[in-house]
């Protein structure tokens, strides 16, 4: 068994928008606004924002990220889905088959999406040169340790290969606070090789 060292990046509520969905919320041919690059190439914080509208409350102000996608999705902690009254569930991103919806609300107008409400599977962005230095693939899950004041480890956190992501495991918001973890903190994947204990980073 390996142990290997890698950075987090812990990821409050934001919106993921369609075409579609971004130009009746913000009007016709509207572009986002990039304020803030992301961990991953090409990925950013928009300075845009949208009102989540659940039965049970209201989030505001709540983040787009971009670019755009294929299909518009909304990512929230298990505290937001109390907050909203949408149980949303466990889900990798991009399969929003049989998961909830919400309303957005922006500036130009509103929509309400009849699915697309999850709570993101913890995962682990890397490289396949990095894949291939931990004896991991794309869809492998790893246990992750978590050293510090509330020592703790995360079970089955998912791991996504391209040749262009930079390692950097995500998590939300309320697994981020049970462990005191902020972005940037290290932790330690356990991979499933039986090879001799190392430390690795």
């Amino acid at each position: 068994m390996r142990i290997i060292s890698v950075p987090v990046g812990v990821s409050n509520r934001h919106v993921h928008l369609d075409q579609k969905h971004m130009e009746i919320l913000f009007g016709k041919d509207y572009k986002l606004t990039p304020i803030k690059d992301l961990g991953q190439p090409g990925h950013f914080a928009a300075k845009e924002t949208v009102s989540l509208v659940g039965s049970k409350g209201i989030l505001e102000g709540v983040r787009i990220l971009g670019p755009l996608r294929s299909k518009s999705q909304v990512e929230i902690s298990r505290t937001d889905s109390f907050r909203l009254g949408v149980n949303a569930p466990v889900k990798e991103s991009g399969d929003l088959e049989g998961t909830p919806g919400c309303m957005l609300v922006g500036p130009a107008g509103t929509v309400t999406l009849e699915r697309g409400v999850i709570i993101a599977s913890r995962h682990i962005h890397m490289s396949d040169k990095d894949a291939k230095q931990m004896s991991l693939k794309d869809g492998d899950k790893v246990t992750v340790l978590v050293d510090g004041e509330r020592e703790l480890s995360y079970h089955n956190v998912i791991i996504r290969v391209n040749k262009e992501f930079i390692l950097e495991m995500h998590i939300d918001t309320d697994e981020a606070n049970a462990a005191f973890l902020n972005t940037g903190d290290q932790v330690k994947i356990i991979s499933n090789s039986r090879d001799a204990l190392e430390l690795v980073g």
